[in-house]
């Protein structure tokens, strides 16, 4: 996990992780790509 940008999949995944960093960082991939995807149009 050196800083590597998560794909929607393991981010996903990543949410039911017990660890509370995990999840933080697995969060903010998933707003991070919805952002993403919003802002094409």
């Amino acid at each position: 996990m050196a800083g590597e940008k998560l794909d929607v999949a393991s981010a996903r995944r990543k949410m039911k992780s017990p660890n509370i960093k995990t999840r933080k960082r697995a969060l903010k991939a998933l707003h991070d790509a919805r952002r993403q995807k919003t802002s094409k149009k």
